[in-house]
């Protein structure tokens, strides 16, 4: 399956295949307090799934394989969404500035992103090859 990449892919899958990788490795460093957060203000509770911080840093690496370079407010407006405000119409608000932060930060200590020179953070080599073998297994089980 030489040539299979995060594109190629379903993300749903690929999603949650690098998030199981990303446990199973053990190697993200979680912050203590990912069982009492929400992740974004508009919402009234917290997730449902108790490694949600895996699948949002898999979700962030895959946004950062798909796009050059991105940042905290990048990935604030991404994981955002709808607050209810009543009888008044909708709007969009942005998700938690703080989980995206510490997923940034997380995911550069173990060496899949880097800072970029315009600001923002980008792919590293070993973080595309990684991404990558997880996308190819992805397909092989399609």
């Amino acid at each position: 399956m030489a040539g299979i990449t995060v594109k190629d892919v379903n993300a749903h899958d690929f999603i949650k295949a690098y998030a199981a990788h990303l446990k199973r490795s053990n190697k993200l460093e979680v912050p203590k307090w990912v069982d009492l957060a929400k992740t974004a203000t508009y919402k009234e509770l917290g997730p449902y799934n108790q490694d949600w911080f895996y699948v949002r840093a898999a979700s962030v690496a895959r946004h950062v394989y798909l796009h050059k370079s991105v940042g905290v407010g990048h990935l604030k407006r991404l994981h955002g969404g709808s607050k209810n405000r009543g009888s008044r119409p909708s709007h969009h608000a942005d998700g938690s500035g703080s989980v995206a932060r510490k997923v940034l930060q997380s995911l550069e200590k173990i060496n899949i992103i880097e800072k970029s020179d315009n600001g923002g953070r980008k792919l590293t080599q070993d973080g595309q090859r990684d991404l990558d073998r997880i996308s190819a297994q992805v397909a092989k089980l399609n």
